[in-house]
């Protein structure tokens, strides 16, 4: 049987009233008000609409009937006496004339009531997705991925960009993450892997003539799960331009995100272009982070000089930052919990203190301070009112530290955190190289394909640890949404800034043959950034995990509970693809 149906569950209005209609849907749920009278909500995609059920026996057909059964009504339009300015649809009502079971839910008790799916167990909500994204709340999310890609597409387009796929089957490639591979039926031994990112295929292009690229790009990144990171798969805006600097990399996106911000976002006030450019090292002195909440008004201070050496142990001979907030009132409480949970995210302790009507240091370490008082006011500008919170420990922890105090204090402030926007910023010049923690040599410090600042002569004679590079990253509300380069597209170049960090041109040549061998053919200046979508959604819906804001997520532990992946597979299976699985000794 080909179902047909005349409107869907969103559309009758009371100028419908007398007509003969057939709806189909999820029967949702009934209200029975006697044998012979009962009020049935039928849900499809787009609504809902009241059927009202007049005949004993129509009322005995439902009797074994479970809710989440898929419906057919045929039935007449009519005017309802009591309305309900709740919903759509709550004008009319379907008097039914016949009801048909199109697909029949076997089970009496689902594993959560629909319309309360988000305040179930995350487990059972993954396992069974296909009821949670019955709820409206949760299928929206869903929609609204739709559109803001949709959105996204048709603005690349319009400003000349062609969209171009790129290959999901390729080759290992040292990008920071560990890879998927795949191994191959007709290569044994060898392995295909899921890309990282399209990088290397956009910058090949580059060099291939063409002169804009993007795609909503897929990829692929064996990582832990986080809130804002989804494990194995996400999705990018990813763009390349040809003979293109770091500017024109900045206009494409100021002109494409902020009037999708607004359009689709819970708030509907975004940064306009220009953005602020904060230089990496600007933004760790003064915001603690390379991802800065601009809505937070909040500054971090050198508090070193007047603090250091006040008598109180966890400071003497660190650096000690400090962020001070005027008119913060909170309970000791809210002050405790704030340092609790600054040591949690850190692993570092925060201190404060508080200046009296008076003038004078109160509570927290202010007894440490008692014999400085007036040079600790004058040092940190200090009034009567005053909050002070306070990290330390060597430059960049400390930093670091107070970055997460920053937040969590502005978070706490009505007074210097504005709540309903985006705020968008460039993080820019970011170093070229640094010291590893782990290996203690020197490393590529964000992107080993980006263009070192000053070209051949800086690599040639400064300092590798003073080069910044043409990196730069895209930050909203606080939130990492992209990185991207002016890339470096000289063989010479490349060469010299990979020798540096100990790999000669031969690693070079091995580690990336197609992209420097495109190079050698001559290719042009290229710039490019990739914002990640599942991020860019999670911030208009306004959702804290990412979760939330995908069809069908993996649980923090990078596994399908509904598909039950990933799963064993037969020995047939492992046979073609030449592999052995040796298990770990007990």
């Amino acid at each position: 049987m080909i179902q047909s149906r005349t409107h869907n569950c969103n559309e009758l209005r009371v100028s419908n009233a007398g007509e003969r209609v057939v709806l189909a849907g999820w029967y949702e749920n009934i209200r029975r008000v006697s044998k012979n009278l009962g009020f049935l909500i039928l849900r499809d995609f787009y609504g809902t609409t009241q059927i009202v059920i007049e005949t004993e026996e129509m009322m005995q057909q439902l009797d074994g009937v479970n809710k989440e059964s898929v419906l057919s009504v045929e039935g007449v339009v009519r005017e309802r006496s009591n309305r309900n300015k709740e919903i759509a649809t709550g004008d009319i009502e379907v008097v039914p004339e016949k009801i048909d079971v199109l697909g029949k839910c076997v089970h009496n008790a689902l594993p959560f009531e629909i319309n309360q799916s988000k305040e179930a167990d995350e487990n059972a909500r993954l396992k069974y997705r296909y009821l949670d994204l019955r709820n409206p709340s949760v299928k929206n999310r869903i929609v609204l991925r739709s559109r803001v890609v949709a959105e996204l597409r048709n603005k690349m387009n319009d400003l000349d960009f062609l969209e171009i796929t790129t290959p999901i089957l390729t080759c290992s490639s040292p990008e920071g993450a560990r890879d998927y591979l795949v191994p191959s039926r007709n290569h044994p031994g060898k392995f295909y892997a899921l890309p990282q990112a399209p990088q290397q295929f956009k910058q090949i292009l580059m060099a291939s003539g063409f002169d804009r690229y993007f795609q909503i790009a897929p990829c692929f990144r064996d990582e832990d799960a986080r809130a804002d990171r989804s494990p194995g798969e996400f999705y990018q805006l990813d763009m390349e331009m040809a003979f293109a600097t770091q500017e024109d990399v900045f206009s494409v996106i100021e002109e494409v995100l902020p009037p999708v911000f607004e359009k689709y976002g819970v708030y509907q006030t975004a940064s306009k272009a220009p953005f602020a450019r904060i230089p990496y090292l600007t933004a760790m002195e003064k915001y603690g982070t390379d991802k800065p909440d601009l809505r937070i008004d909040l500054t971090l201070q050198d508090a070193t000089e007047v603090l250091a050496d006040c008598g109180f142990g966890p400071f003497a001979g660190q650096t000690v930052e400090a962020v001070v907030v005027d008119g913060f009132s909170a309970s000791r409480k809210v002050i405790d919990k704030i340092c609790a949970e600054t040591e949690v995210l850190t692993a570092e302790k925060a201190f404060w203190f508080k200046v009296d009507e008076n003038g004078a240091p109160v509570g927290g370490i202010s007894k440490f301070l008692a014999e400085r008082r007036d040079a600790v006011i004058a040092g940190l500008g200090l009034k009567p009112g005053d909050f002070v919170g306070l990290t330390a420990g060597k430059k960049q922890t400390a930093q670091k530290t107070a970055g997460v105090l920053r937040r969590l204090l502005g978070a706490a402030s009505e007074k210097h955190m504005r709540r309903d926007c985006y705020e968008f910023c460039w993080i820019v010049d970011f170093p070229m190289y640094e010291i590893g923690e782990e290996s203690g040599a020197l490393e590529f410090c964000h992107n080993p394909f980006s263009m070192p600042q000053g070209g051949m002569e800086a690599l040639l004679g400064e300092d590798p640890l003073s080069i910044l590079a043409y990196q730069y990253d895209l930050v909203c509300n606080g939130v990492e949404l992209s990185s991207g380069a002016v890339r470096n597209h000289d063989p010479e170049i490349m060469i010299r800034a990979f020798e540096l960090v100990g790999l000669g041109e031969e690693d070079v040549k091995a580690k990336f043959p197609a992209m420097y061998n495109a190079f050698c053919y001559g290719a042009p200046p290229h710039a490019g950034i990739a914002p990640g979508v599942d991020r860019m959604i999670m911030l208009l819906c306004g959702e804290e995990s990412i979760r939330e804001i995908i069809p069908f997520p993996m649980n923090k532990n990078a596994m399908d509970v509904m598909m039950g992946a990933p799963a064993v597979v037969e020995q047939k299976q492992l046979d073609d693809v030449h592999i052995a699985i040796r298990h770990a000794e007990e």
